[in-house]
């Protein structure tokens, strides 16, 4: 074990501090409402897709993430591929999206028939590096009747996915205007990013539309689930229908208009997370004193830094996550083995969307940030109950 893996895995067990069994990234927690809200829901026997706890959660999270309208459907991947039919990508379009995220982002692309078109991050925030972008499509795109095209390969570019990567806002002022140039819709990827804030606005409101995860690692839970957010009103209520299997509203025929998705949340899931979304704040508050402590103990370290919230924004940190110095970056697998042989979870990004064989012959720009990073990033524990001293036999 080298210098820098021991003092790294040192730092971390004494941040976490001594707990029994093993330490996962970020596991759920249910203090509040939780037992109360789903028993409830039980005894109505409203528990499927209709129910006034799916009606409340959509006010909830509209009103939490400032958006005018909230859709919730049943998981992150789903809000996502309706967002981009929702933003006009059509079977045979390219999607341009970071090779650094999560597989559901090119997945979703490819749902609706479209091409993954990878771009490359920056390392202030992980997102979509906007330069970058710039200069690639000023290298590879012409814009047709109003339209934004590959020149190389003659497809249309019908938008862009930018993702918020662990909860930290990529620069969505720079990246809006990218869009704005070749008239490309944003869809944000905003998975990780509940409560986080890019100069005083929630993420998901800088796209057109946007895709939440509640996941059962994720900020707050609803076992599976996920949201639509968008401020356009026929953008909600089209995403509603496609959403209820575009069922046209009827007494008692089952009349659809067009292929539309079983994707409504239930409302036994909805009552999950209303309690969950009651608890956001506190879990938030501290998450960000387990950051603050990472920070400041990892400042202590040659050969690491503790990533941080960029500049003028508010970062969830969902994941905490250390970044290897350049020269440090042969040591990434040897920390992710000693963390996890002493029972504490560390992963490191995902495999990056171009090296997976699916998308090996997918189009891209210039990605040498991304698999730079990719070689020295480590995600580390991260639950917001390590905020707080552990307790004996835990």
């Amino acid at each position: 074990m080298t210098e820098l893996t021991d003092a790294i895995l040192r730092t971390v067990r004494t941040i976490t501090g001594e707990r029994d069994g093993f330490v996962p990234l970020h596991e759920p927690e249910f203090a509040g409402n939780e037992a109360a809200y789903v028993s409830d829901c039980i005894e109505t026997g409203w528990v499927s897709s209709v129910g006034s706890y799916v009606d409340r959660i959509e006010k909830d999270l509209a009103e939490f993430c400032g958006t005018e309208h909230a859709i919730a459907v049943v998981n992150g991947t789903a809000a996502l591929h309706v967002s981009l039919l929702l933003a006009g990508v059509e079977r045979g379009d390219e999607v341009l999206m970071p090779t650094l995220t999560f597989i559901a982002t090119a997945n979703a692309a490819t749902y609706a028939g479209a091409v993954p078109h990878f771009v490359d991050s920056e390392a202030t925030s992980l997102g979509v590096d906007p330069e970058k972008l710039a200069a690639h499509l000023d290298a590879i795109a012409e814009l047709r009747d109003g339209a934004c095209y590959n020149r190389e390969t003659g497809r249309r570019i019908s938008a862009l996915i930018v993702m918020h990567a662990f909860g930290h806002p990529a620069r969505m002022e720079k990246l809006v205007a990218v869009c704005e140039r070749w008239n490309i819709p944003l869809v944000e990827d905003a998975a990780e990013s509940l409560g986080s804030s890019y100069h005083g606005t929630h993420t998901g409101n800088f796209g057109l539309v946007s895709a939440l995860s509640f996941n059962g690692n994720k900020v707050m839970t609803t076992g599976g689930g996920g949201a639509i957010l968008t401020n356009d009103a026929a953008l909600a209520k089209r995403a509603k229908h496609l959403t209820t299997t575009a069922r046209v509203p009827d007494r008692w025929n089952f009349i659809h208009d067009e292929i539309g998705f079983n994707y409504r949340m239930p409302n036994l899931n909805a009552a999950l997370g209303c309690a969950q979304l009651e608890r956001v704040p506190n879990m938030l508050a501290r998450k960000r004193v387990l950051a603050e402590r990472y920070a400041e103990a990892l400042d202590r370290i040659d050969g690491v830094s503790f990533l941080r919230e960029p500049e003028d924004t508010v970062s969830n940190y969902w994941l905490c996550t250390l970044i290897l110095d350049a020269d440090r970056a042969g040591e990434q697998e040897a920390l992710l083995g000693a963390l996890n042989d002493a029972d504490l979870m560390a992963r490191p990004v995902w495999t990056l969307m171009h090296r997976l064989p699916m998308f090996a012959d997918a189009p891209r720009a210039d990605v040498s940030c991304a698999e730079d990073l990719a070689g020295r990033v480590i995600n580390v524990p991260s639950s917001p109950n390590l905020a707080e001293p552990a307790k004996a036999g835990t």
